[in-house]
């Protein structure tokens, strides 16, 4: 026998059956106030936007760790802080290598005052020819010390690919050097010896 009275809550609407038809609808009500977000955490337009990017490409990869209905949108959130966190840290280390490359010039001008500046001036030249990839992981190996495993988990990646990748990293930047006119001894080119060392060891 039915019963009149009161109707129960209206529940949320199932999501879509299909991916990319939930993704869709996610990046469709969400993109904004991601964007609005990451526009007042940032100090430039193009930046926020790659941020965007990419915590739309993770909420694609976990969308099945979604929650369905009003849960959806703090998540997405709690994606944008992961990933703001992540561009800030790599800001602070682009600033600490930064730091310490000035440390190197002052270093070698003291040895070398007529050489120091154009030689540092195209190892700096050459470093910032790299890939993203390559600096970010010679940083890690050169000027914070993490030693493949470390690096591994910092990348999250398996140890032998991080170990894989700092090694072509260091050739690619013993090339890099080459090219400048900066003199680099095998040593370097093997990624034996730590970033610093490359810089002392472009002494002729």
């Amino acid at each position: 026998m039915s019963h009149d009275g009161p109707e129960s809550p209206t529940e949320p609407p199932p999501p879509p059956a299909d991916p990319q038809a939930r993704f869709e609808a996610l990046y469709t009500e969400s993109y904004g106030d991601v964007l609005g977000y990451l526009l007042r955490r940032v100090e430039d337009p193009e930046s926020a936007a790659d941020l965007v990017a990419e915590v739309f490409v993770t909420v694609w990869n976990r969308l099945d760790d979604v929650p369905t209905g009003p849960g959806a949108r703090p998540w997405i959130f709690g994606v944008a802080r992961k990933v703001l966190g992540n561009h800030r840290r790599g800001a602070r280390r682009r600033t600490a290598l930064a730091e310490r490359l000035r440390g190197e010039l002052r270093r070698v001008q003291v040895t070398r005052p007529e050489a120091a500046e154009p030689e540092l001036g195209r190892i700096g030249a050459a470093f910032r020819s790299l890939p993203d990839g390559d600096r970010e992981i010679l940083t890690l190996a050169g000027w914070e010390g993490l030693d493949p495993g470390q690096i591994a988990i910092a990348l999250g990646c398996a140890r032998g690919t991080a170990r894989v990748r700092l090694h072509r990293a260091r050739r690619r930047f013993a090339r890099a050097l080459r090219k400048a006119g900066v003199e680099v001894g095998d040593a370097a080119a093997e990624g034996t010896r730590p970033l610093s060392a490359v810089t002392e060891g472009a002494q002729p």
